[in-house]
């Protein structure tokens, strides 16, 4: 579609947040390519600027915020003609950003993805007039999403073809008092597993060999769906596919990892050795008012049975410093726990208030220096593990899948071990060798970092 006599409209999204986000874009991407879009990889080169914002913590609706001024900056100067905003802030506060920002075109929430082209302004009227058409509805306030795509919706990577994020389901029924999450991405809702089977063949026959698997809470995958063992039955099928090399699994809910999960892990070669357990505290009682449940002990025996079942498997998790009512005694029983546990890669977040969850109703009584200096002290204790897990590599040949060209470097290649995710984990750095990117290459590890590995192609 042409937009006027000017040629195709030139559309780039700026997509902000986690994975799930990215596949959101994606879906975005497909519907404006099948409207005739010219999708731009530089949305400073763009008619049409999308930014996909991300509504989960201060930081990111930060992030979403300035990014959404500095777009209708470049518009008032001339430089682009079309500001539209999607995603999760469009979902949560709407009516606010629509209030404040009164410049920005259109908005487009998590359930109306396949009218982006439309509010791109990609119609017969958009084209020769502008205000033919209306934005549309205004943005209503904070409500669950009901969306869910499926393998026939058009979808453009954004990304390298080796590696793709595919969702297996949307929204979440947990109840943990800092997330709002279910309250602007709905109830849990599971594809079907063979609609899943059919998108993930398609990547495959694509070019993907790295296939991550992406939910807000994996381990419930096909429970709605009356699905026993659902998760399980995924892997297992996704498995069969030969094309995929590293299957690997994000968001797992601790109370709900089963030993067939779990096994099944451990005996397919091409699901990678890697979990992502997010765990957010130790002590008893702070997860009690995080309405998580557990202990440390709870934690510790989980993480061996992990490891029993799965050889080798690195283990992610994330922590959340400052909760409310979080004394120096909980801090220091996270941190001894952290000791214990050895995670291969762990995040941590400190607290804030969120609206529309229950833990708002508490004191934030945690110093916002003190937060930050607890945090600070989880991370230099993970530096610490994660260096010496690393030391140990040294020496060590291993299977790296080559990423391509560092982007801080014009020589140095980059990749990944299977215990390393894209975007989150560290890396391996190749100062020596030729390697293609999406191909798995034999790396001899030749130096240690906290967070990067380095080594040569044999």
């Amino acid at each position: 579609m042409s937009h006027g006599d000017k040629g195709p409209v030139k559309v780039g999204i700026v997509s902000l947040g986690c994975p799930k986000n990215t596949v959101d874009s994606e879906v975005m991407l497909g519907h404006l390519g099948e409207a005739g879009a010219t999708l731009i990889g530089n949305p400073d080169e763009a008619d049409v600027v999308i930014i996909n914002t991300c509504g989960f913590i201060d930081a990111a609706r930060e992030e979403s915020v300035d990014t959404i001024l500095a777009a209708v900056r470049r518009k008032e100067e001339g430089l682009c003609k079309r500001v539209v905003v999607t995603g999760c802030m469009v979902q949560r506060y709407g009516e606010e950003l629509r209030r404040e920002i009164p410049e920005i075109d259109a908005f487009v929430d998590l359930d109306g993805l396949g009218g982006i082209a439309r509010a791109a302004g990609m119609d017969a009227d958009a084209a020769n007039n502008k205000a033919a058409t209306p934005l549309p509805a205004a943005p209503r306030g904070l409500h669950p999403a009901t969306y869910l795509y499926d393998a026939a919706t058009p979808r453009t990577l954004s990304g390298p073809s080796f590696s793709t994020y595919l969702k297996i389901a949307e929204g979440c029924d947990n109840t943990c008092s800092f997330c709002a999450i279910p309250r602007f991405r709905g109830a849990f809702r599971s594809r079907p597993l063979d609609d899943i089977l059919r998108e993930a063949r398609n990547l495959a026959a694509a070019g993907t060999v790295e296939l991550n698997l992406i939910a807000q809470d994996s381990t419930a995958y096909g429970g709605d769906l009356g699905l026993k063992e659902g998760p399980t039955r995924l892997v297992e099928a996704l498995a069969g596919i030969q094309e995929l090399r590293w299957i690997r699994l994000f968001y797992v809910y601790p109370n709900k990892i089963d030993d067939s999960l779990l096994r099944t892990m451990g005996e397919r070669s091409n699901i990678a050795a890697y979990i992502d357990i997010p765990l957010q505290h130790a002590a008893r009682k702070v997860l009690a008012r995080m309405r998580r449940g557990g202990s440390a002990s709870g934690h510790l025996r989980l993480l061996e049975r992990i490891r029993r079942f799965i050889p080798g498997v690195a283990i992610r998790s994330t922590v959340i410093v400052g909760f409310p009512g979080e004394t120096e005694t909980d801090f220091q029983e996270l941190l001894a726990f952290i000791r214990e546990a050895r995670f291969d890669h762990l995040g941590a977040f400190t607290y804030s208030h969120e609206d529309h969850t229950t833990a708002a109703a508490l004191e934030d009584d945690v110093p916002a220096q003190l937060k930050e200096d607890r945090r600070g002290l989880v991370m230099a204790e993970q530096e610490t593990i994660a260096a010496a897990r690393n030391e140990e590599r040294v020496g060590s040949r291993l299977t790296v899948l080559c990423e391509g060209i560092c982007p801080e470097t014009e020589y140095l290649l980059q990749g990944r071990l299977e215990g390393q995710a894209p975007e989150v984990d560290g890396r391996v750095l190749i100062q020596e060798g030729i390697a293609a990117a999406g191909e798995f290459v034999q790396v001899e590890i030749t130096e240690a970092h906290p967070f990067d590995l380095v080594g040569r192609v044999v």
